[in-house]
């Protein structure tokens, strides 16, 4: 390896890990952003956020490195000819494009790590990352109880205190409504007011004591079969008796309850129920559910018309050339006279065949293009497998020779043109998917479309960067609107004098 390419490269690799790290934190904070209402008050450990944050630190990969690519690539040739180290290459008889040789190389490399890495890493890692913001976002609240608010996230209670003190376990002025499982037929059963109290976890928070001090428990206990009673009189029957209810009254010192916080755990949902997803698929897997889908496809279009027969009231002969022919019985048919009652009844049955095939056609129609759809959604993601890959390899194309043309290194102008192209890559990918999807273009035009039109910016730009253009130099326009403004002068402005 020569110094040069040496010096290249170590001009790549510094803002390459930079804008990697920057580019993954920015994509977290806006999921963290985005979900922070699921995180917040649930009972969870830094080692499930940990693991959250490393799935989705994978996920983001296979986004980030297009525009770290595109990003670096612009800075490190920017670098070069901001201190005029690309014009001393040139002068020593090295073009631009023997220039970015190694760092083509990378960029192949990185494509190729890319591909892997889209293929397998990212289907495990959106497979766990996504199974588990599921479990966190139906994970419930830890017990918050606010002052003067009844609080009935804890199953079987309602809770309400009148003061939370500093200490965030003794409380002022307790209300409590016991629930047993029959007890919202018939109301609320057993109530328990307290002056003071204490609420606490033990057992690693498995279980939650309540402690009540100086207070008074009211219970109604119902004979029978414990239903609301109602009288005769109004539903007109002589009706069953009512049950007898025995009310009773407990005042005490100290009471304690203990009850079990399971429901407040995070559990684990079965990551099968996640698979049938795209985003969960290799490339094998989505080759074999695109090829599932198309049998199926293939085989309801061909039983349309066998199983339409059922809707026909008479017989027919196919031919061989497939095409209905009639036979002597419908001349025969056709001969008879017909009366009115018949033609009714004939024009009714007619009518409801018809009906009855037209949502026979709509509902088919409706099965096959959903159908088509979703054998499109799987080929579309195992085009992107591909595509997302070589973006990494066009971005380099973009990066480079505008780099070697801005000439303008550092955070500034490359982080500027960069977001710009990232951007203009992002919109032409969602918008070839909304027309893969609308059926407007086939699946691989649509999936190719972006790398396809920004490649050719690359061409172009390479082109401009070995004929050292200065195609972003201010005083070029300049001098080209002075050029204009001078060419109308000469020519509107003489023939002015000439009619004055």
């Amino acid at each position: 390896m020569k110094k040069l390419d040496k010096l290249i490269l170590m001009s790549f690799w510094g803002p390459f890990i930079v804008t990697m790290s920057v580019v993954v934190f920015i994509f977290l904070m806006k999921i963290m952003i985005f979900y922070i209402d699921d995180f917040v008050s649930k009972d969870l450990g830094l080692w499930d956020y940990g693991r959250l944050f490393f799935f989705f630190s994978l996920i983001t990969v296979p986004t980030a490195l297009p525009l770290a690519m595109l990003l670096s690539s612009l800075m490190a040739f920017g670098n070069l000819g901001e201190f005029f180290e690309l014009t001393a290459i040139k002068s020593a008889g090295i073009s631009v494009v023997r220039a970015m040789a190694p760092l083509f190389i990378v960029a192949v490399g990185i494509s190729i790590f890319s591909f892997y890495f889209n293929d397998r890493v990212s289907p495990w890692a959106n497979l766990k990352g996504y199974s588990l913001l599921y479990d966190i976002k139906t994970t419930k609240a830890t017990l918050k109880i606010k002052e003067g608010i009844f609080y009935n996230d804890l199953p079987g209670y309602s809770i309400k205190v009148d003061k939370k003190m500093a200490d965030a376990q003794s409380m002022k002025g307790m209300v409590i409504y016991k629930h047993d499982n029959r007890s919202y037929e018939r109301g609320n059963t057993q109530i328990i007011l307290a002056d003071s109290g204490k609420m606490y976890t033990i057992n690693e928070n498995s279980n939650l004591v309540i402690e009540l001090y100086n207070g008074t428990m009211y219970n109604e206990e119902t004979e029978g079969n414990g239903r609301a009673y109602i009288s005769p009189i109004a539903t007109g029957s002589a009706g069953a008796p009512p049950p007898s209810s025995k009310f009773t009254r407990n005042v005490f010192d100290h009471y304690k309850l203990v009850e079990s916080l399971s429901s407040f755990g995070m559990k684990r949902t079965d990551e099968g129920q996640f698979k049938y997803h795209e985003f969960m698929k290799n490339i094998d897997d989505l080759n074999h559910t695109a090829d599932s889908i198309k049998t199926s496809y293939d085989e309801t279009k061909k039983n349309l018309l066998p199983n339409s027969q059922q809707y026909f009231s008479y017989n027919y002969k196919q031919g061989t050339d497939k095409t209905l022919k009639s036979g002597k019985w419908i001349d025969s048919l056709l001969a008879k006279p017909v009366k009115d009652s018949l033609k009714t009844e004939i024009l009714t049955n007619a009518k409801s065949s018809a009906s009855s095939m037209q949502s026979y056609v709509k509902s088919n129609a409706d099965y096959l293009l959903a159908k088509l759809k979703d054998a499109s959604k799987y080929e579309l993601e195992k085009h992107h497998k591909y595509t997302n890959a070589i973006s990494c390899l066009v971005m380099f194309l973009i990066g480079a020779p505008l780099g070697a043309i801005i000439k303008k290194g550092g955070f500034g102008v490359p982080v500027l043109v960069s977001v710009l192209f990232f951007i203009l890559l992002y919109v032409l990918i969602n918008q070839g998917d909304k027309w893969v999807k609308e059926g407007l273009l086939s699946v691989p035009v649509g999936a190719w479309l972006a790398n396809t039109v920004l490649f050719i910016a690359g061409a172009y730009f390479i082109d401009r960067a070995r004929s050292d253009s200065r195609l972003f130099d201010k005083d070029v326009y300049q001098m080209r609107i002075k050029r204009i403004k001078s060419f109308f002068v000469s020519r509107f402005g003489k023939s002015r004098l000439i009619n004055s």
